[in-house]
């Protein structure tokens, strides 16, 4: 991440950045300092995606030597406070995504690969999932830690898909979720149409059913938008109408979504068909965003708390 890309695409939106992502993976072993104060001094949040993910970073793998079984042995303790004590030594605010859409299969700390929807529970307790219940507990011991260790500006997303795949009963939000007393904000990533082979459909279906699912984890916590977008498919469907309602949306329908961060990427795939995400994939998506990101509703930096 460099100050350049970051200024490139403010003044392609025409707006200053509230709140910029970036990845913290347990494969580096250390804290994203350099990114973090970057984001800071240019007058924004940091939102990590905190990812207990090794090289070659890669979706569609087992789990690695990160699994959450070595987690909650306590395996990684180290690294964990060293990563707190860095956070601390910060000293601003951080949002923090850990173990994020934990709800698909494409990560190695989903609930698929921990025994997925095998009941588990004591007597005399309710019964829960396997594969859940693990990402819970793995979830609550890493918070827990880091909180232990006095870094106390960090406010904690629990990330999820907006889809669960499998769409199986076991595999829903509310069953990962760890409890509110390790969670400041709700969040999900929300995307549109990614790839040639799928089909078009509107931010209301991709939203309605995941919104008010988390908004049922907790009454009053803020809910964060941490990822979405759309592809540039312009046989399937208009991408600048996409954006322009979901500005209208997150606004209108959706009135606990207090931050919406933009997955501004372009990627080739396996079968040389391209995923293009960017707010500047056609001159309409461009000025839909532009004029969606415009409204004072957006804050174009961060309150002061």
């Amino acid at each position: 991440m460099t100050l350049e890309a970051i200024e490139k695409f403010e003044e392609m939106a025409g707006k200053h950045q509230a709140v910029i992502a970036s990845s913290s993976y347990w494969g580096e072993q250390s804290f994203p300092r350099k990114n973090v104060e970057l984001i800071s001094r240019h007058g924004s949040v940091p939102l990590l995606f905190w990812s207990p993910w090794d090289r070659p970073y890669e979706e569609e793998r087992p789990p690695d030597r990160f699994n959450l079984d070595t987690i909650l042995t306590g395996k990684w303790d180290r690294y964990i406070d060293q990563w707190a004590d860095a956070a601390k030594a910060f000293d601003k605010p951080l949002l923090v995504s850990w173990g994020l859409e934990m709800n698909g299969a494409w990560f190695p700390w989903s609930g698929v690969h921990y025994g997925g929807g095998t009941p588990v529970g004591a007597p005399g307790r309710p019964a829960g999932f396997a594969g859940p219940e693990r990402f819970k507990a793995a979830y609550r011991h890493v918070v827990s830690r880091v909180k232990a260790r006095g870094a106390d500006k960090i406010l904690w997303v629990f990330h999820g898909n907006n889809l669960s795949f499998p769409a199986a009963p076991w595999n829903t939000l509310a069953n990962y979720y760890p409890g509110p007393d390790v969670v400041d904000v709700l969040g999900l990533s929300v995307y549109g149409k990614l790839f040639a082979d799928s089909p078009w459909f509107s931010l209301e279906d991709a939203l309605d059913s995941s919104y008010a699912e988390l908004c049922r984890l907790d009454l009053d916590k803020p809910v964060m938008v941490a990822e979405w977008g759309v592809g540039e498919f312009p046989q399937s469907g208009d991408k600048a109408a996409w954006i322009a309602q979901a500005f209208t949306l997150f606004k209108t329908k959706y009135p606990r979504v207090k931050a919406a961060v933009y997955w501004h990427e372009r990627w080739q795939n396996k079968d040389e068909t391209h995923s293009n995400l960017r707010i500047n994939s056609s001159p309409e998506a461009l000025r839909a965003y532009r004029q969606g990101v415009a409204d004072p509703y957006w804050l174009d930096r961060p309150r002061q708390r």
